[in-house]
């Protein structure tokens, strides 16, 4: 998926749910998209979701989830996601393996999650790519499936297959996606709606929300990403922020890079930008104060990264999304 920001088409995705799904499976695909959507303004998703008979999924939580239809596909280019939890074999039926294998010839991408990939890898669809799943079934995938190449990774995405192992991987698999269609600030405005504190652990060390390429596996990066946090009126400069940690600046660059997948600066930037679209939308203060209160030295300046960031003015966001 190219990188865009906000504007542009919506971009659709299917849904093939297999009987005895966990719900969660289904809400880790459905809610990233659904935050992106609100979070923007604007439809940047839509979905649509299909049962194998067109009968409401009955999942494992004794929860139904409505269905459009029967998955009859023809000739759709949307990317296919295939969410199968339990017994998955009871519902590889090869009417459905056929449909899945016709359907693949035409779609931008497919992917499998959790148990679908093992739906993908049983209708020969990720011969020679490769992929991953749930860690309980690894070993066994793997010693079905030698032709393809199985991974131990959360998810993988391997040119128009995509697989993950469960999820809460799918849930940073969905972010990696916005973050590559939509850009680095609305991945982590969505990614910190799903923010949690872990019982146990000290606050010191604690993990921001992963999207994708953002995986928490350095305190040093949290501690970074608290102190910006904590100085978004008044930022650090890079060797400040880095003094603090305890690193030299180049170092906390590099484990930024490493572990984020970008620089210091430009997660800053967006944290700045993301608590200035916030005051933009909730609040009627002048644009001014708002850039001075984000960190920016000017309203110019603040107007400038504004627009290159979310392809829109403040003043234009206002008007669209500010409730009467």
């Amino acid at each position: 998926m190219a990188t865009q920001h906000f504007a542009g088409e919506s971009t659709e995705i299917d849904l093939l749910v297999i009987p005895e799904t966990n719900l969660i499976l289904v809400a880790s695909v459905i809610e990233p998209l659904r935050v992106a959507n609100r979070i923007s303004g604007l439809e940047l998703y839509r979905w649509r979701i299909f049962s194998p008979d067109g009968q409401a999924i009955e999942t494992r939580s004794g929860i139904p989830v409505p269905v459009c239809g029967a998955f009859r596909p023809e000739s759709e280019t949307a990317p296919l996601f295939v969410l199968s939890s339990h017994n998955w074999r009871r519902h590889a039926t090869s009417a459905l393996k056929t449909l899945l294998a016709k359907t693949a010839r035409y779609r931008s991408l497919v992917a499998g999650v959790e148990s679908g990939s093992w739906f993908l890898a049983d209708t020969a669809l990720l011969d020679d790519f490769s992929a991953t799943t749930h860690w309980e079934d690894y070993d066994d995938f793997a010693a079905t499936y030698p032709q393809i190449r199985t991974v131990r990774e959360r998810y993988v995405i391997d040119g128009k297959r995509i697989t993950t192992g469960g999820s809460l991987p799918t849930l940073d698999l969905m972010l990696e996606l916005i973050r590559r269609r939509h850009g680095y600030s609305l991945a982590l405005e969505v990614s910190r709606q799903f923010i949690h504190e872990q019982g146990g652990v000290d606050a010191s060390a604690s993990a921001m929300p992963s999207t994708g390429s953002i995986r928490m596996v350095d305190v040093r990066v949290g501690h970074a990403m608290r102190l910006m946090e904590e100085h978004i009126e008044q930022p650090l400069t890079l060797p400040r922020l880095a003094r603090r940690v305890g690193v030299s600046a180049r170092h906390l660059s590099l484990l930024f890079d490493t572990t984020v997948g970008v620089s210091p600066h430009v997660h800053y930037l967006a944290l700045r930008l993301n608590a200035a679209r916030r005051k933009v939308i909730e609040t009627r203060a002048a644009f001014a104060d708002i850039a001075a209160a984000t960190g920016f030295n000017s309203a110019s300046a603040f107007a400038r990264s504004y627009r290159a960031n979310f392809r829109e003015s403040p003043s234009e966001t206002r008007r669209r999304l500010r409730p009467a």
